[in-house]
């Protein structure tokens, strides 16, 4: 089997681009956390302290993924021979675990302010707010991923920042709701919409959670990769089987954060193979792989007898 050369690592240009993607999306974070908390203590709005709050919790999440990611880029170590790729996934799980919490805690506040007989609210304030939010959220979710794709660390940043732009319009949908009972004069059922709109957006969030334990979860349990990267591995070690005329291998493929490990293994006939001839067709699976933007560990076995690759 080949081996994987000591101290590959991811390659640097995407390592680059990650850090910067996660850098601006801590300062994104601190820019708009800050103003949401102020704004919302000051007109004593919760949904707009819930957001602000949602965003703080972002930013200690954004600062640890900036951690991970120096740490997973570091490379196999004497103390870590494989890397330290599975910080990635456990990191996003810790986000999923952080952002269910927040959602919970938000949602308990909110029912005991319902039961007290709810509060007055400012359609207003809300209203722009939740616009001026809505816009920077989705812009920056969609930003994210292309200035560094492939990053699942990037892409959690991305769902959190989508999440909160889903909230804004919430609160965007939430502040017209208000006025209207206002206008028709029922202040009374008005003073419920600011924790009915939490309760809402904490419905609406439910499944960014649940995505990101989940896919952290899978590739901490050294999951098969998604079908889009398994198809791609599949058209790589296509490539080169038929190249060299070889019959249909077993291949199993894993992803840890940016570490992609690929075994495949060939049956041949023994005597019509020298080692030199193996080494051409590992050589080739290697540069095949490595062209789909991973750190790549491959694992290429030719051998006579199929059953040692039980």
């Amino acid at each position: 089997m080949e081996q994987p050369p000591p101290g590959a690592a991811a390659p640097r240009p995407a390592l680059d681009a990650e850090r910067r993607a996660l850098w601006a999306s801590v300062w994104g974070s601190l820019v708009i956390g800050v103003a949401a908390l102020a704004l919302g203590i000051l007109t004593g709005t919760r949904i707009i302290v819930f957001d602000g709050a949602f965003l703080g919790i972002g930013l200690l999440l954004s600062l640890a993924s900036v951690r991970a990611a120096a740490a997973a880029g570091v490379g196999p170590s004497t103390r870590f021979p494989f890397g330290r790729d599975a910080i990635t996934p456990f990191v996003v799980v810790i986000q999923g675990l952080a952002i269910a919490g927040t959602l919970l805690y938000a949602a308990g506040d909110a029912v005991v302010l319902i039961l007290a007989g709810g509060a007055p609210t400012s359609p207003g304030v809300i209203a722009v707010y939740g616009a001026a939010t809505a816009a920077a959220g989705f812009g920056i979710a969609a930003w994210l991923p292309r200035r560094a794709p492939g990053s699942d660390l990037v892409a959690a940043e991305a769902a959190q920042w989508r999440a909160g732009a889903v909230l804004s319009a919430v609160m965007l949908v939430g502040a017209g709701a208000a006025a209207l009972l206002v206008l028709l004069g029922l202040d009374g059922v008005a003073y419920f919409v600011d924790p009915v709109l939490v309760l809402v957006a904490c419905g609406v969030l439910a499944f960014i959670p649940v995505r990101l334990i989940a896919s952290g979860l899978h590739e901490l349990l050294e999951g098969a990769p998604s079908p889009e990267l398994s198809r791609r591995i599949g058209d790589a070690v296509e490539r080169v089987r038929a190249r060299y005329d070889l019959s249909a291998p077993l291949v199993r493929p894993g992803k840890v954060g940016r570490k992609l490990y690929v075994e495949v293994d060939f049956t041949v006939d023994g005597t019509e193979w020298s080692v030199a001839a193996e080494d051409e067709v590992r050589r080739a699976m290697e540069t095949e792989l490595r062209a789909l933007g991973y750190d790549v560990w491959a694992f290429v076995s030719l051998t006579a007898d199929p059953s040692l690759f039980d």
